[in-house]
């Protein structure tokens, strides 16, 4: 089975300094959902892995949580992409929790739920405490330059680099989700041009 994680906040949506705390809140960035329903047509299943400290901090509860998840959905159904499932930290960093990126506690649960290894799994994030958290259980980390890392400076990315080795950058999910497709398709020996986010042919 291809799996991919990927961090919601910063990633998949905009992120906001006061949290999302609705789903009216809640506002995919440009194309990363049919980037998620291209990668589900190459046979990938995509999985989000989030801190959510927000239901921690009473800023929102699980009622809110969910239909943020819900209307994520929906839009992707509408372009046809699917999430199979949102794994989520709902804890503060006082709490001393293990799930809360960049702790492994999220990706264990994934490994467990899909009975198998993380290793070389792609997982994808704005924040340094994604890729480290990817990095621990082993998974092919990736950055992606929105959310937080939009802000990040070349000395920053640098210093990340030295942290994690094998990280790669995109400019954003729909690169990332390219990426991933091309390198799959080339490795199959499969030569026919990839349609990309921009409309053109590579």
């Amino acid at each position: 089975m291809k799996l991919v994680i990927l961090d919601r906040d910063g990633t998949i949506n905009h992120e906001r300094e006061d949290y999302i705390k609705s789903s009216d809140e809640w506002v995919p960035l440009p194309g990363a959902l049919e980037a998620i329903a291209r990668l589900n047509h190459a046979g990938w299943h995509v999985v989000v892995a989030t801190n959510q400290s927000g239901i921690g901090r009473g800023l929102f509860d699980m009622v809110a949580l969910n239909a943020m998840h819900a209307k994520m959905n929906q839009m992707l159904a509408r372009v046809g992409g699917r999430v199979e499932a949102v794994f989520f930290c709902p804890h503060t960093p006082e709490d001393q929790c293990t799930c809360r990126k960049p702790l492994p506690g999220l990706f264990q649960m994934i490994g467990q739920r899909f009975g198998r290894s993380l290793d070389g799994v792609p997982m994808v994030g704005d924040l340094p405490r994604d890729v480290l958290a990817a990095q621990s259980v082993g998974c092919e980390p990736h950055l992606v330059r929105t959310g937080q890392a939009a802000t990040m400076s070349e000395s920053d990315l640098y210093d990340l680099r030295q942290r994690v080795p094998d990280l790669t950058i995109h400019p954003d999910l729909s690169a990332f989700a390219d990426f991933l497709i091309l390198r799959d398709r080339k490795a199959h020996g499969e030569d026919s041009p990839v349609a990309t986010h921009m409309g053109e042919l590579t």
